[in-house]
């Protein structure tokens, strides 16, 4: 048995190495982390949601596509300030209405291969029901057993509806305005080595 676990293993990473197929994502180690904070910076919160699935496609070229779930009730805030309060305000129909739309979605729609190992990515990003397109880099880190795929970008969270103590919003406390953009970092660890 172990003899054809290993053979198995080693036919799909030729067919990686050959840029064929679709390879899927770690659920339990990659990660999306985020960060919000009001107008002017003053008070942030941050925290992590998790991935509940997720794969990239490959072709000769390296990734060519890719698609991912997220399990918006994974939402945690990890700065220590008003955890309960702020996770359950986070999921609220105010936020993400998680209780409507428990999932978030990510579909690479176009690649752009650059130098080092930099991709530029087109995206559909699906939050709230809300489909819109966004573009941001991303970069290959390689190591011994595995390897990631790491991302930055910042998102206007009313173009997905969500627009609680916006500034858009009038009548709103200066003092509590919320930023209208979330700052998130995106690692997709993949257990195998090399792209």
């Amino acid at each position: 048995m172990k003899k054809i676990i290993i053979l198995l293993v080693s036919i799909s990473t030729i067919s990686i190495a050959q840029g064929q197929g679709t390879i899927k994502i770690d659920t339990a180690k990659s990660v999306i982390k985020w960060k919000g904070s009001n107008l002017f910076k003053f008070n942030q919160h941050y925290g992590t949601v998790k991935f509940s699935s997720g794969e990239i496609s490959m072709n000769e070229d390296g990734i060519s596509g890719g698609k991912f779930v997220v399990d918006m009730n994974s939402i945690m805030n990890t700065d220590g300030k008003y955890n309960e309060m702020l996770v359950s305000h986070l999921k609220h129909q105010d936020f993400f209405d998680v209780e409507k739309h428990p999932e978030a979605k990510l579909e690479i729609r176009q690649i752009k291969h650059g130098d080092n190992g930099q991709i530029e990515i087109d995206a559909l990003l699906t939050i709230k029901g809300i489909s819109r397109p966004i573009k941001f880099s991303s970069t290959w880190e390689k190591g011994p057993n595995e390897t990631m795929l790491k991302s930055k970008f910042i998102i206007d969270r009313t173009r997905w509806g969500i627009s609680y103590e916006s500034k858009g919003i009038i009548g709103s406390v200066k003092d509590d305005i919320i930023s209208d953009a979330i700052e998130f970092e995106v690692i997709l660890v993949f257990g195998f080595r090399g792209c």
